[in-house]
């Protein structure tokens, strides 16, 4: 149901500013503003708790913003907007008045998106026609919020990039299943924030959290007529706007407020939270999707359409669309957004999806594109963590190692080398040695640290740790794709059978596997980034593609812990925390130590004892390999100018099928060593005795061992 304009109790629209964007209650009164460069009128949409509409004009318009104040009208009032304008879809001009829209601005999200043929901006019988069916009835609504939360000194914990250890967790996935989380609580905010999921982050010793999508999204039509929603939540409506259905306390702006205090009680415990953010693209799809937002509002403004045929959009990122981030608007948003999420929202960095789609100026990646100079130049921004997934699906949108100063990235590099390694491929020495020490062959040239490589093995993309080792095929039939969505290229080994097996020997060899694969990832120099679940054994039953499972098969089984592998990683990462040498800030150089009779920062032994040749290291048939890390060669100083001194360990790696002797270096490497960690025991503790001679000694087949140098005093 709808009134007349200026219905609303006959409310007067005042001019209102046009800054800042979006829908702000100053105690008295709310101001809406839109911004609009190709309409010709705008209508503020108000709707009672039964529904019932109120359409105001917007009147006013200030470079190119709609807005307009209106008394009396606050918190918890639902609202979109109708824009007017030409509708003529192979000119690339999608406006349509019959559709209303979510404000790009919108902090809080109310109401769910049902499919309907009145989504649609033009008629699938007479394409290029305006549809004049009314979307209202199937489409959320944004809601005016209050802005203000005790936040009484976030203790934010500003943990060096150095000492970072990231958790990258889904909100709903982490909880739905956990015992001791109260089921109202299950799946939300509040959950993620409960006491019993945040302890067993800090028994980990994970320092930051970094949430699958939080933004508010929708599912696509095409899952929605499967009956399938979308659980990862790559598919965004709202860039302001916390998603609606992880709150537990309602929908009507009580969602920010849970947020923040999620927020907060994460930072009470030391741990940050990340953001993975998708500015690449929108939930409106392709040409024939939806017309939920920025298409009807500015389709040309806010979108890249492909300049032989503007009724279509250019896509690098595989979902329909690609934002137009060439635009000063577009940019100006995203960057609001940003801040927003820093500022008022309190978390402490973002992921950014599909980043290669955000540096592309006219079509190649570019290092020196806009939005790389406003994110490095802005006070706020610059100062959080950044993380690229430096890579999307157009020509050229590989670009690992690519990114400017100041950014990280995912290392996609480093996760295939790993999983070949323990697959049994055959890896030059070389490239290992890069991954395992910073990969200084990317990230060196200009500028940039070891921690400007996120290491990983597995994330919410592919298989889970535990599947990594027990399918070479995906099962994604539950998908509906006919198994055709997936990575089928996996770089995996299913430890001889595929699938689920009683075979005692198969189970402990795939347990072996994932304390490998784990063992490698925890003492790699860069920043270890672990999937939720892997560190308890979680499974997907083969699925390596699960964005559209929003049940069991994506969520955490927190009855089927593997109590004996939280345990490996609990004692990987304190190991971690407590030796520098392991966490290193700057690249090695391989140079000898002064007054240490010849050894080097870092050294590399074949199995025989001698350091590697030039000919070893392009042997790609070499599957043993000792890394030396030297405690009294670390470049970086403390925080009050001093040296920094550690331990120093010999990393043991063998991905061979059979057990092979090496020779263990004596002085002046070592008088002797102590194992600190072995892959072949459960729990990572090997038994007493733990201290071996120099010398010769066998190391099991797939097995790594970290072992702490001892010294004779002097």
């Amino acid at each position: 149901m709808s009134r007349p304009e200026d219905g609303h109790g006959a409310a007067e629209v005042w001019p209102g500013s046009p800054a800042p964007l979006g829908a702000h209650w100053d105690g008295t009164g709310t101001n809406f503003a839109l911004w609009s460069a190709g309409a010709t009128a705008v209508d503020l949409c108000l709707f009672d708790a039964d529904g019932t509409e109120h359409r105001h004009r917007l009147r006013e318009t200030t470079h190119q913003v709609w807005h307009g104040r209106l008394p009396g009208v606050g918190p918890g009032q639902r609202y979109g907007y109708r824009v007017h304008g030409p509708h003529d879809p192979g000119a690339g001009a999608r406006w349509n008045p019959a559709k209303l829209l979510l404000d790009p601005y919108a902090r809080a999200v109310d109401g769910e998106l049902t499919l309907d043929p009145a989504l649609f901006g033009s008629r699938l019988d007479a394409p290029g026609s305006p549809d004049a069916r009314d979307s209202a009835p199937f489409v959320p609504r944004g809601v005016v919020v209050h802005d203000s939360f005790p936040w009484d000194g976030d203790p934010r914990p500003v943990t060096p990039w150095s000492d970072t250890v990231i958790y990258e967790v889904h909100v709903k996935g982490a909880t739905m299943r956990h015992p001791d989380v109260p089921p109202a609580l299950r799946g939300t905010y509040a959950g993620l924030a409960h006491p019993a999921f945040v302890e067993h982050l800090r028994s980990l010793g994970v320092t930051a959290v970094e949430l699958l999508p939080v933004h508010h999204f929708v599912s696509e039509p095409h899952l929605l007529r499967r009956g399938l929603t979308n659980y990862w939540g790559y598919n965004t409506l709202g860039y302001f706007a916390p998603h609606a259905a992880y709150s537990s306390a309602g929908s009507g702006g009580a969602q920010v407020t849970e947020f923040k205090a999620m927020v907060k009680a994460l930072h009470e415990a030391g741990i940050e939270v990340v953001l993975d953010v998708v500015y690449n693209h929108t939930a409106e799809g392709d040409a024939t999707g939806p017309t939920l937002s920025l298409r009807g509002v500015d389709n040309p403004g806010y979108y890249r359409l492909d300049g032989a045929n503007p009724a279509r959009y250019t896509d690098y990122t595989g979902c329909g669309n690609t934002l137009d981030v060439r635009r000063p608007q577009v940019l100006a948003m995203l960057m609001d957004s940003l801040r927003y999420w820093v500022t008022e929202m309190h978390v402490d960095g973002f992921r950014f999806d599909l980043a290669a789609a955000l540096a592309r100026s006219m079509h190649d990646v570019d290092r020196l594109s806009a939005f790389f100079d406003v994110v490095h130049q802005d006070p706020v921004v610059s100062r959080v963590k950044l993380i690229a997934e430096p890579w999307d699906i157009g020509e050229g949108g590989y670009q690992v190692g690519n990114f400017p100063p100041l950014w990280t990235e995912w290392n996609g590099k480093y996760r295939d080398t790993v999983r070949d390694v323990w697959s049994g491929a055959h890896v030059g020495v070389r490239d290992l040695a890069y991954r395992l020490t910073g990969s200084s062959d990317l990230y060196r040239s200009d500028g940039r640290r070891p921690f400007a490589s996120v290491n990983f093995v597995t994330a919410h993309d592919g298989f889970p740790l535990a599947d990594l080792v027990a399918y070479e095929h995906k099962r994604n039939e539950a998908n509906g794709e006919d198994n055709r969505d997936g990575e089928s290229h996996n770089r995996n080994w299913n430890c001889g059978v595929e699938g689920p097996t009683d075979d005692p020997a198969v189970l402990a060899l795939r347990a072996r596997q994932v304390r490998n694969h784990l063992a490698t990832l925890l003492l790699s120099t860069g920043v270890p980034m672990l999937t939720a679940g892997d560190e308890l054994g979680r499974t997907q039953g083969g699925n390596n593609n699960a964005y559209c499972q929003d049940n069991e098969v994506s969520w955490i089984d927190w009855d089927g812990v593997d109590e004996d592998l939280v345990a490996f990683v609990r004692r990987l990462v304190q190991v971690r925390r407590e030796s520098p040498v392991l966490r290193q800030e700057a690249f090695f150089e391989g140079h000898e130590i002064p007054a240490t009779g010849g050894t080097r920062d870092v050294a590399w032994f074949a199995p025989a004892g001698g350091q590697l040749t030039t000919a070893d290291w392009f042997d790609t048939g070499l599957q043993t390999v000792g890394m030396y890390l030297d405690g009294r060669a670390i470049r970086h100083r403390d925080e009050r100018g001093r040296p920094v001194v550690d331990d120093s360990y010999l990393v043991q790696l063998h991905a061979g099928p059979a057990p092979v002797t090496v020779q263990l270096p004596g002085a002046p490497w070592a008088d002797g060593y102590e194992f600190v960690v072995s892959s072949e025991y459960p729990t990572g503790a090997p038994p007493r005795p733990a201290v071996v001679a120099p010398g010769p000694i066998e190391v099991p087949p797939r097995t790594v061992w970290l072992l702490r140098v001892l010294r004779r005093p002097a």
